[in-house]
């Protein structure tokens, strides 16, 4: 039986070798994740990690404040044990040992205050579409309630002037933005004037004002209790209660009263009546599963759920031997704020690091004409010294963003990317034909009633080519377009004019393609690029930014400004710092 059974293992084990050499595994997660990385554009990102930072930093808040909770019991405990101690132990040093203990237990306020600063960061610039602000809101004042509860009644008088200073002074911010017409008691909230303080911040005079400076005043008060032991005491623990209220405060801004009072009844809801809550959303989604499969082709669902499952079942089967159990144990031996913390950290590190990558320190709307350019950098240049000294000196011209006017010469591709046919050729080919037509389209006939160019092209090609279909829509191109100085540029005619060597190279994405097919040569046209990389050399190539035909027939270019989109990362994270600034500094300090 022994060797029966070490038999099998063995011949499945060659098997399974076996069909993963046959089965294209790879070009199938190829095929897979073309979709997904096609659609991973910096538009994409722009509004997915924001929202993910600020989820995961409100996650750690709730945990880090569950923590504290923890923490605060922990604490009457060890008061408990060291006055029992104090009757066998008179001489016992209680304020080094409680000082020790506090410190001890000061990492959940740590991250707390790590993870309030990630979120304030992100949610100006997150979506507020996807962020539901009411039911936030609630959990806001939810926590801030239960936070003050959980205080030490040792500085319960100076904690409870500070909350009811802190709540009044919110709620005098709020009153300007309320919908009603009350002049009088906007005025209560308002700025009656400000004075600048330097050229990015400026000093607010107003009743919150008044009220944040009195806050501030029993900060400090609290902080020298017991001789400056009410620090991590009493101060700390009590700015978990006033960074929820700041933050309720701030999401209640983009609140509805209709939201405020559809949240509260949901809560409700998800308390006493979980059970029949679950089942109606669980209802709910499978009738939207079921018409949204019905919506599409059934055919193509289950094709690419077959193709989804073989490399995970592949894998499945390779690794059967990894305990599910095994992996949920070495997940919970990990700190799950300290994971959060870390992963935000460094999704806010790299992004950091592209938005001044990609702004830096660049010259815009530059007034540098392309005939300076090429005094400075051109034939005549290389003439005069050599061209890798000129090369240094127009170095300096790096990052300059031009719009110049030239003659198209002529465009080429560099590039085609298509994952879905190089994973699609490995496959039998009966298989293969079969999902090009399925999943692309099929070449037309020729026939007197094609009206359209491209349709006529490929009808040509349907004798010539391999197979019956193709799947050419999935095609990424990369050009690259030669433009040469117009004429008249130098002041001077002749064959020097025409110089090829004047010419500058322009690299385009699949974006520019419909424009780019429309050009013919010698046409007129206006680009936007910056100057970066091989300046004064031959054919230096630039990445295009903006394009567009100046002489061109409408029925061969489209006649707008095609523009390469762009964000403004620079204002967008000037906003998010302004917001977070006023978050903790507001109404006393606001940045400009």
């Amino acid at each position: 039986m022994e060797i029966k059974e070490y038999l099998i293992e063995m011949a499945s084990r060659a098997g399974m070798h076996w069909l993963s050499t046959i089965v294209p595994t790879h070009h199938i997660n190829a095929l897979i994740f073309f979709f997904i990385i096609s659609n991973l554009t910096i538009d994409f990102f722009a509004f997915f990690v924001p929202l993910v930072v600020f989820y995961l930093s409100f996650v750690s808040m709730v945990i880090c404040t569950l923590k504290v909770f923890q923490d605060s019991k922990a604490w009457e405990s060890f008061r408990t044990l060291t006055g029992l101690l104090l009757r066998f132990e008179p001489n016992l040093d209680v304020e080094q040992a409680e000082g020790n203990f506090g410190w001890n237990h000061l990492e959940p306020y740590v991250h707390f205050l790590l993870s309030v600063a990630f979120v304030i960061f992100s949610f100006p610039l997150a979506s507020k579409d996807c962020i539901p602000c009411s039911e936030l809101a609630v959990v806001a004042v939810f926590f801030t309630a239960t936070s003050y509860m959980s205080l030490s009644s040792s500085a319960e008088p100076y904690t409870r002037r500070a909350l009811v200073t802190e709540v009044a002074a919110g709620l005098l911010s709020l009153l300007p933005s309320l919908p009603l017409d009350w002049p009088g008691l906007k005025l209560l909230g308002q700025t009656f004037f400000t004075v600048p303080v330097g050229h990015l911040v400026v000093l607010n005079v107003s009743l919150p004002c008044l009220l944040y400076v009195y806050l501030l005043f029993l900060f400090f008060r609290m902080a020298q209790l017991r001789r400056f032991q009410g620090t991590y005491c009493y101060l700390v623990p009590y700015l978990v209660c006033f960074m929820w209220c700041e933050l309720s405060v701030v999401i209640l801004l983009h609140s509805t009263g209709l939201g405020l009072v559809r949240a509260s009844i949901g809560y409700f809801l998800f308390l006493f009546a979980l059970p029949v809550l679950a089942a109606g959303l669980a209802l709910a989604g499978a009738v939207q599963f079921a018409l949204w499969l019905v919506s599409l082709e059934l055919t193509k669902v289950a094709v690419t759920l077959a193709l989804c499952s073989v490399p995970l079942l592949l894998r499945w089967w390779s690794r059967a031997h990894l305990s599910v159990l095994e992996v949920v144990q070495s997940l919970t031996r990990s700190s799950m704020v300290k994971l959060i913390l870390v992963w935000v950290s460094a999704i806010v590190l790299f992004c950091w690091f592209y938005v001044y990558r990609s702004e830096g320190m660049k010259v815009y709307n530059s007034t540098l004409t392309w005939p300076q350019y090429g005094a400075l950098c051109g034939p005549r240049a290389w003439k005069e010294t050599n061209m890798a000294r000129t090369q240094i000196l127009c170095s300096h011209l790096e990052g300059h963003r031009v719009t110049w006017t030239g003659r198209f010469k002529y465009v080429r591709v560099t590039d085609i990317d298509n994952s879905a046919e190089s994973a699609i050729n490995m496959l039998p080919f009966v298989i293969g034909d079969w999902m090009r037509c399925l999943y692309g389209e099929a070449y037309p006939a020729c026939s007197p009633g094609n009206a359209s160019t491209a349709e006529e092209e490929l009808c040509r090609l349907k004798r010539l080519a391999k197979h019956p279909c193709h799947i050419k829509r999935f095609d990424r191109y990369k050009f690259e377009i030669t433009v040469g100085m117009p004429f008249g540029a130098n002041g001077s005619r002749g064959p020097e004019e025409d110089d090829v060597t004047k010419d500058i190279v322009l690299r385009a994405s699949s974006e520019f393609k419909e424009v780019l097919l429309g050009l013919r040569q010698g046409s007129l046209i206006e680009f936007s690029t910056v100057l970066e990389g091989r300046l004064g050399s031959k054919w230096p190539v630039f990445e295009l930014k903006a394009i567009s035909c100046l002489n061109c027939m409408a029925q061969l270019a489209p006649a707008r400004r095609h523009v390469k989109i762009e964000q403004d990362w620079r204002s967008t994270v000037h906003g998010a710092v302004k917001f977070a600034f006023d978050f903790f500094f507001f109404p006393f300090l606001s940045a400009v």
